[in-house]
């Protein structure tokens, strides 16, 4: 079979895809009778699913392995990520704990530094832990004084995690585990007798305290009781380990959520803070204050300072009110208060003291993402980063008392960051709406209407989207295409009134944001819909999900990436219901309507010329099922008139939370970039050879340490 890169993507010789039994299940739902042909697929166990399963990954292996190359495309992406990869540190008593991943590894193995300028040596490898090298790790926690480390491992990309407990000094475990499950947060207790940790049950969350050398069945729990699973719980230990702080969201759509306390010092009652407000909080707690991050009669956030010997609502302070600026995090670090702001989807950190009093701002070198301080408030030791699409990260240390910079490590990259450029743009969606979209592309680029456009976007959650490095913006850039992010509504970008501009009975504005990108960049001569293609994964799965049910004549091919697109019944699967608060649910009569409007799995018309589409997902995926793109594939297959492929890439390991192998990651995205390629009538290269970066550093130059 010879599959040839060009506008018909050489469609007629396509060969079929496997058949799919068809047992059409009917319901009435307020009114209206629904269809459901492919609901048996829902089982993802059952022999008859597997087996149609294992039928789809011997077709898209034999779409995938037709076409040209994988070679010349796989050998790229290794220079751009097979690189010495690095985070942002934890210091503790003078030690820095931290991930990392060398150029030849696979994994990120867990390491700590004694000292700044120490040597790095290894304190988990999970590269021991599977030979498949399916099982990852991360840092859940460090004591107070850095002997101590809790860290979890997780399986595939599932979000259930084990937790583990390692003395740091002896490089052993201690006997006491958690057992793998879904853990909202973990503290290690000030005196390393035992942790908190919240554990997502069947009931709801609850906050728990594990005394090492005792069952985890005799843990006692401490608070949550009542609460649903349609809440989350959040913990954290303040830094000089006198107070426990507990957090309540109400949902995922972070409309509501409460504080609570515990003085650990004198063993004293959980009180509340605040629980009666709709509105969202978050805080932090240095000395004897607690700062907190709230959009309570400030859509775009502001700050409050409570004094935990009075925490009485009339004695809460505002130290930093609200301005055209979007507050998007709070830290504490040498008794400064640092507050991250969005200010026209432009990062920026504001240092105050805790009174309320601006000492300076930092701002980012160029368009591009500076994360905020991270840090203590007894130390004025913290760390940022920065970064965009085509920048590699750099990790900055920095002295918030002195006002001093350095690298604690800059990833080196063999991309030529000069010769693109990253523009801020902005079009009007269907209702005049303005919304700003991010573009890369090479700095000299012919707008001819014929460059090959990847549109990628999320919108929802209250998430800004921001320029972050991206091995698949560069490459894509460097084949001349554009690489474009909308911000679109639902998203953080512009306080919390964007964020419900796009959400429940307003989700519709979201698909109209995208499609107006989309039609923006094909009037403004980037590129036609033959050379247009989109991509998104979860919400953002569901967001191109409706945009090619909508407008199958705006795109030529779709990444559908561990998608929502039964949105009837995506609440009944594994930890939806969280979701409810944002999309609504199809049990309410006014909700179902919203939702049967848009659910893209109820859109799928017969005979329509739909793009090709290849959905991406796995059985790992314990937070979006993955029956939604096996009935979507389905129904694409059965339905679309176009002759385009529909094709489902199924890993058995993978999910929503990571942990791949480096060697399947670029594996996965040589394949997707393969196929847009065909689909875009993208030539890709012969062959590659080694390029320098910027600064001119072999593609396998380690990052520096200070």
């Amino acid at each position: 079979m010879s599959l040839a890169a060009g506008p018909l993507a050489s469609a007629p010789t396509l060969p079929r895809p496997p058949a799919t039994r068809v047992e059409v299940v009917r319901e009435t739902l307020h009114g209206v009778e629904i269809e459901d042909p492919y609901r048996w697929l829902e089982d993802g166990r059952s022999p008859e699913t597997r087996a149609w399963i294992e039928a789809q990954r011997a077709y898209t292996e034999s779409v995938l392995a037709s076409l040209p190359g994988r070679e010349a495309v796989e050998s790229r992406l290794r220079e751009l990520m097979r690189i010495d990869a690095i985070g942002v540190p934890t210091g503790r008593n003078g030690r820095y704990f931290f991930a990392r991943r060398r150029i030849d590894q696979e994994l990120f193995v867990l390491y700590v530094r004694d000292g700044l300028r120490g040597r790095d040596r290894v304190l988990v490898d999970p590269h021991r832990l599977s030979v498949d090298l399916t099982r990852s790790v991360g840092l859940a926690g460090v004591s107070a004084d850095g002997a101590l480390v809790a860290y979890t491992i997780r399986q595939g990309g599932a979000d259930e995690v084990e937790v583990r407990f390692r003395d740091v000094d002896r490089g052993e475990d201690l006997p006491d585990r958690l057992p793998t499950d879904r853990y909202l947060g973990l503290a290690l207790a000030p005196d390393r007798t035992g942790i908190f940790y919240v554990r997502h049950t069947p009931a709801g969350p609850r906050v728990a305290y594990h005394a090492f050398g005792t069952p985890v069945s005799e843990d006692r729990i401490l608070f949550g009781e009542g609460y649903g699973p349609d809440k989350g719980i959040g913990i954290e230990v303040s830094d000089d380990s006198r107070y426990l702080l507990i957090t309540v969201w109400h949902g995922s759509a972070g409309r509501k959520s409460e504080i609570y306390v515990k003085n650990l010092a004198l063993d004293g009652p959980i009180f509340p803070v605040v629980n009666d407000l709709d509105a969202r909080f978050s805080g932090e707690i240095g000395g004897d204050f607690l700062f907190l991050q709230t959009n309570w009669n400030a859509p775009n956030g502001r700050i409050l300072r409570v004094d935990l010997a009075r925490p009485q609502r009339e004695q809460w302070r505002e130290i930093v009110p609200e301005s055209d600026a979007i507050v998007r995090g709070l830290s504490l670090v040498g008794g400064k208060v640092c507050v991250s702001v969005l200010r026209h989807v432009r990062t920026h950190v504001r240092l105050y003291t805790p009174e309320g009093q601006l000492l300076r701002e930092l701002a980012p070198p160029s368009l591009g993402t500076m994360g905020g301080l991270v840090g203590r408030w007894s130390s004025p030791e913290a760390f940022f980063t920065f970064e965009s699409f085509h920048i590699p990260t750099t990790i900055y240390r920095y002295d918030v008392t002195r006002d001093r910079r350095e690298v604690w490590a800059r990833l080196r990259v063999p991309v030529r960051s000069r010769d693109f450029v990253v523009r801020q743009v902005w079009y009007s969606s269907r209702d005049g709406t303005r919304v700003p979209m991010f573009l890369l592309h090479r700095r000299e680029l012919p707008r001819d209407g014929r460059r090959p456009v990847l549109l990628t976007g999320y919108g929802g959650f209250n998430i800004a989207r921001l320029p972050g490095f991206s091995a698949l913006a560069c490459y894509w850039a460097e084949l001349g295409g554009v690489f474009a992010v909308p911000n679109l509504r639902g998203g953080g970008e512009f306080g919390e009134a964007w964020h419900e501009a796009g959400m429940l009975a307003r989700k519709q504005n979201v698909f109209d944001d995208f499609i107006a990108a989309a039609e923006w960049l094909i009037a403004q001569r980037y590129t036609t819909p033959e050379r247009l293609a989109i991509s998104g994964g979860s919400n953002g799965g569901l967001l191109v999900g409706a945009a090619m049910t909508q407008r199958p004549d705006l795109f030529r091919a779709v990444l559908c990436s561990v998608p929502l697109l039964d949105m009837l019944r995506y609440h009944r699967f594994l930890v939806a219901r969280w979701w409810v608060p944002e999309y609504g649910s199809a049990d309410d009569p006014e909700q179902f309507r919203v939702l049967y409007a848009y659910s893209p799995y109820h859109r799928v018309r017969e005979g329509e010329r739909y793009p090709a589409v290849m959905f991406v997902t796995g059985d790992a995926d314990t937070r979006v099922d993955p029956c939604h793109a096996r009935k979507m594939c389905a129904l694409l297959q059965a339905r679309s008139g176009s002759g385009r492929p529909v094709l489902l890439y199924y890993d058995t390991q993978s999910g929503h939370s990571g942990g791949k192998p480096l060697s399947r990651q670029i594996e996965e995205l040589a394949d997707q970039i393969r196929f847009l390629a065909w689909q875009l009538a993208v030539e890709l290269p012969a062959s590659r050879s080694p390029v320098t970066d910027a600064a001119g550093a072999a593609p396998s130059s380690p990052a520096p340490r200070p």
